[in-house]
């Protein structure tokens, strides 16, 4: 069985942990609510994110949360906030974008060719689609998808959107393989100055690490800017890539997510098992 169909077995246990999590509940109390062995459950969810149910029970509790953001503090320098030139790294898959300009956006993406497709994640099913100059779109869907591909063709109204699903999932498997591949990617961005300004510091920050919305507008160098930042985080139509699911807020708790809470830690503790091996 594929990654893909694991996600809603191991999103089912993520929804129960995180439930139980000050109870610390042992995997042979997760694997009777799931409905199976202890051993065929520690295969499958260990297989999946990489680290053991405990390792992430431990992952998910507030006070690691709060750890992470305080470490986080220790570390920040305002200097790391980079422009549009900058570049960012999901592991060894190298991340550049440019933004769209006003008459491009307020055109409607007139003259515009838009491709895109379904592929298979770790984390269900995703829609992607891309222009020449980059991947624009990256967005989970939980139903058949065709809410998320209106929405897409909503974001560029006068474009023209063509069905390539041999490439959507060429580039599914580019962006989720493990171990992940190198290669580079160019991102094509919609939105405002200072969404803009905000989606590529979340490109720059750390694959293993959480941060507050506080600490993006520090990095930004609006430090007074956190609701902004929530807003601006919000918005975001290339999920994962523009790695919004690394902030939670200043309190520990998950906060919010697009596409909910649960596959919101679920990536979190994908990518905390992509940069270290199970401490168990």
């Amino acid at each position: 069985m594929s990654k893909h169909h694991h996600y809603q077995l191991v999103a089912d246990a993520i929804a129960y942990l995180t439930e139980h999590v000050n109870e610390q509940p042992p995997l042979s109390a997760l694997a009777k609510h799931l409905g199976l062995s202890d051993a065929h459950l520690q295969k499958v969810f260990s297989e999946w994110v990489g680290i053991s149910p405990k390792r992430f029970m431990q992952v998910l509790t507030k006070e690691a949360a709060l750890a992470a953001l305080r470490e986080q503090h220790n570390t920040l320098d305002a200097a790391a906030s980079a422009g549009l030139s900058g570049t960012g790294r999901l592991y060894d898959l190298l991340l550049t974008c440019e933004a769209m300009t006003p008459g491009e956006i307020q055109s409607g993406g007139a003259g515009l060719v838009i491709e895109f497709g379904f592929t298979a994640t770790p984390f269900g099913e995703a829609l992607l689609a891309w222009s020449q100059r980059g991947l624009c779109f990256l967005q989970f869907t939980d139903d058949r998808g065709d809410e998320t591909l209106k929405f897409c063709r909503s974001q560029w109204p006068n474009g023209t959107f063509r069905e390539n699903p041999a490439q959507a999932r060429t580039y599914g498997e580019q962006i989720f393989s493990t171990p992940l591949r190198r290669g580079k990617l160019h991102l094509l961005l919609k939105g405002t100055n200072f969404q803009v300004k905000v989606w590529q510091a979340m490109i720059n920050t750390s694959p293993e690490r959480l941060y507050s919305y506080g600490q993006i507008a520090q990095l930004i160098g609006q430090p007074n800017a956190s609701r902004a930042v929530g807003t601006a985080l919000a918005q975001n139509t290339i999920g994962y890539l523009i790695p919004c699911h690394r902030v939670i807020q200043a309190s520990g708790n998950v906060g919010q997510y697009r596409w909910g809470p649960t596959r919101k830690q679920a990536i979190q503790a994908w990518e905390l098992a992509q940069s270290k091996s199970d401490q168990d």
